[in-house]
């Protein structure tokens, strides 16, 4: 079966560069940036730990900037990442769960003050919007139901020799800074190659 897999979210922004520096500010790795002719610019940023990616810019989308709606990020700790995302300056909601169920309603129908009470995964949320008011939903998930991957997929052995490579290179940077061999070094490289398929360490 071919896999039909999510990794560009288009956002429609205003000011490229404030969007730019205010998801920069927020953690998002840039990817690309791109000036082609005629003000056509792309610019592509991953969030922490994410394997989609949103894309702003200018000529990229005929959408109204602050268009976009209800994009879910996941974490493992909705008050933590709300905490963090406050800390960066940024307005975001209190946290808040569904009166009777486990996803939020449209606007703010139905919403309890509080993380979920038994903190069921899925069902803790906090709000926040972009410097256009794209809005954005946090979304406590620590227990993934059946069928999700949460887990590296490596298609072939290329792809895992690929990733060693990687590891390599960048543990001989790690044991030069040290200055000595590392004992440890399963450890160093599984943290590494998790990070680099964005599960973290």
């Amino acid at each position: 079966m071919v896999e039909f897999k999510i990794e560009v979210v288009v956002v429609p922004v205003s000011d490229v560069d404030r969007s730019k520096d205010f998801y920069e500010r927020i953690g998002f790795r840039e990817d690309v940036d791109f000036c082609g002719d005629d003000g056509f610019r792309v610019v592509h940023l991953t969030p922490p730990g994410s394997a989609a990616s949103l894309v702003i810019g200018s000529g990229v989308t005929d959408a109204a900037p602050g268009s976009g709606h209800g994009v879910h990020l996941v974490v493992d700790d909705v008050v933590a990442a709300r905490a963090e995302l406050a800390a960066a300056g940024v307005e975001v909601g209190e946290v808040f769960h569904d009166a009777v169920g486990v996803f939020h309603r449209a606007g703010t129908a139905g919403r309890v003050a509080g993380p979920h009470p038994e903190r069921q995964s899925y069902g803790s949320f906090a709000s926040f919007a972009d410097p256009d008011g794209n809005t954005f939903v946090l979304q406590e998930v620590t227990t993934r139901r059946p069928g999700r991957v949460g887990h590296v997929v490596y298609r072939s052995a290329a792809e895992v020799e690929a990733a060693l490579r990687d590891a390599a290179l960048a543990h001989g940077v790690h044991e030069a800074e040290l200055g000595r061999a590392d004992p440890d070094w399963p450890a160093w490289y599984a943290a590494h190659m998790a990070r680099a398929a964005g599960l973290g360490s």
